[in-house]
């Protein structure tokens, strides 16, 4: 049955118009470029993109993570509720193989299986029935594949942080939603592998950055700022 295409609603899509510029700076700074590094190795492992393959980036924002997989040889299809951010994603990619569609999680205008791989991330967080659109993510990914989820650990102080920015003025994670590993992992009718990454705060010397995040990926701390789940498609 062709499953019906709705046009994300205009109040979420509004949430992300106006934050391209300040999302893709931050990671520029000395600490956002740690944390991006962090971020990308956890999800490589996860995802394992091979060459030829076509993976969905659903929520893919600006695309900070799409090269990274792209470098791999697979194809994207980039999904967002936020033109302006597509745009940014698409102009980011160059020659590589990555289209963009404006869509819903929640209703992804993809028939099913018909992704080798899916990744979403941080964008969870901004969705209240995160049940349905993991079962989405599911219903498009061929039997066999991988969907891996990222969110922000609601067990980490970068968690609290942004939470306590939130009561004080409006931002954009003053609607968010973050979860826990236990809370993620439950999201799926299937066992997952749950991971973190970003084990140091915002505040601390980038030069230390590096002996922090060891110490917490030897230690299996559970409590990083980058949480990550990966399920397979039986």
């Amino acid at each position: 049955m062709k499953r019906p295409y709705l046009t994300p609603k205009r109040e979420e899509s509004r949430l992300f118009d106006e934050w391209p510029d300040e999302y893709d700076l931050w990671f520029t700074t000395p600490i956002g470029a740690l944390v991006r590094k962090y971020e990308a190795e956890l999800l490589l492992d996860l995802l394992e993109p091979h060459p030829g393959e076509t993976i969905l980036d659903a929520g893919c924002g600006t695309g900070v993570f799409a090269l990274d997989i792209l470098s791999r040889g697979a194809s994207i299809i980039g999904l967002d509720i936020s033109l302006p951010m597509l745009r940014r994603s698409r102009e980011k990619a160059g020659i590589y193989p990555f289209q963009v569609v404006l869509g819903d999680m929640l209703n992804l205008p993809f028939p099913e299986k018909s992704f080798d791989r899916v990744v979403s991330v941080t964008a969870l967080e901004f969705i209240e029935d995160a049940q349905g659109a993991i079962r989405e993510l599911f219903r498009v990914t061929q039997k066999g594949g991988s969907i891996v989820v990222a969110t922000l650990n609601s067990l980490s102080p970068w968690a609290s942080r942004r939470t306590a920015e939130a009561k004080k003025k409006q931002t954009i994670f003053t609607k968010a939603i973050f979860r826990s590993p236990d809370e993620l992992r439950s999201l799926a009718s299937v066992e997952g592998v749950i991971r973190t990454a970003v084990h140091f705060h915002k505040e601390d010397d980038p030069s230390r950055a590096p002996e922090i995040e060891g110490a917490g990926r030897e230690k299996g701390c559970n409590t990083g700022a980058f949480l990550a789940a990966r399920w397979e498609k039986q």
